[in-house]
């Protein structure tokens, strides 16, 4: 549901159920600011108290320096605007169109930022020798890859954090934008409850980048980058659509059903990311299913870097 609002005396006046929308929304972003807090604090120590955050350090800055970085702000800052202004044709529901297509956005660009750059400091850096010499300096195999997969995350966050503020501003804009084209009514704090009702889906987006980034990671240690790109992609694919085949074939086809389960075991659940349904019914992400998926992403990440380790512990570097 979304937030109506009628104006007595020039305050907003919100009906029971609104509230208690307005009341889950305060509690989600108490959780999410907390926990951004909690990781910016972890990521600075990380990065200036480690052995492992000097690699780290390298790799953001040497994300930030490559071409792909500029190139996919830009363009995302471009199509979030593009699409602020673009009829979608969607009968009064054009601001969850666009929150739809600005979370595509930023997951789309925040993916093939890690990835490119897992692809580029890992598996360039194995083909190109230089990982021999750094790890011929007081740093051991399991710190490199650590790194990496922080500094990776870290160039990400220097991605996202404009395009999720231009993102929110443009809501705020949108909202008041479409209520002066249809004459509707429209104050500061009611657009302000409407963007922030993204916020969680963003995190939940940026969770889903640094999932595929952990995979990108452990695939990089073994593979080229053509070939960690198209199967980083394939598992995003198939991750989505998995789901779909398990509740399609339940109980019809159990040769399907029983792969569809197993892919599903294997592969991420980036359809616990997905909450599209969630956003055209204007309903609030709730802290524990917040909660729960931030839990989810820690312990899949968790298990690949683990399987980074593994995998790059015997790889030979000379």
């Amino acid at each position: 549901m979304s937030f109506g609002s009628l104006l007595t005396s020039g305050t907003l006046v919100l009906a029971a159920d609104e509230l208690a929308e307005v009341r889950d929304l305060r509690s989600t972003l108490a959780l999410t600011a907390g926990g951004f807090a909690g990781v910016i604090a972890l990521l600075v120590i990380f990065l200036y108290k480690t052995r492992a955050g000097i690699i780290a350090r390298a790799t953001c800055k040497e994300a930030l320096r490559q071409p792909v970085f500029a190139l996919l702000l830009i363009t995302s800052l471009v199509l979030l605007v593009f699409n602020t202004f673009v009829p979608f044709f969607s009968l009064g529901d054009d601001v969850k169109m666009l929150e739809i297509c600005g979370l595509a956005t930023i997951l789309i660009s925040g993916m093939l930022l890690a990835i490119w750059t897992s692809s580029m400091s890992i598996a360039d850096e194995i083909d190109g020798k230089t990982a021999m010499t750094l790890l011929s300096k007081p740093i051991n195999r399991r710190q490199f890859i650590v790194g990496k997969f922080v500094g990776i995350q870290t160039a990400v966050l220097f991605l996202v954090v404009p395009l999720v503020l231009a993102f929110w501003a443009l809501i705020v804009y949108k909202g008041f934008y479409d209520a002066r084209e249809t004459s509707g009514e429209m104050t500061m704090r009611l657009a302000q409850l409407e963007a922030n009702k993204i916020l969680p889906p963003v995190v939940l987006s940026i969770l889903e980048i640094a999932v595929m980034s952990a995979i990108s990671v452990a695939i990089s240690t073994r593979l080229p980058m053509m070939v960690n790109m198209i199967s980083c992609l394939t598992i995003f694919v198939i991750g989505h659509l998995t789901p779909v085949l398990v509740r399609g074939n339940l109980g019809r086809f159990e040769p399907v059903t029983f792969v569809a389960k197993g892919i599903a075991i294997v592969l991420p659940a980036v359809e616990n990311f997905n909450v599209e349904a969630a956003i055209v019914t204007g309903r609030v992400v709730q802290a524990d299913y917040l909660a729960q998926v931030g839990a989810y992403s820690a312990a899949y990440i968790g298990a690949m870097i683990l399987l980074a380790f593994i995998l790059f512990e015997d790889r030979d570097l000379a």
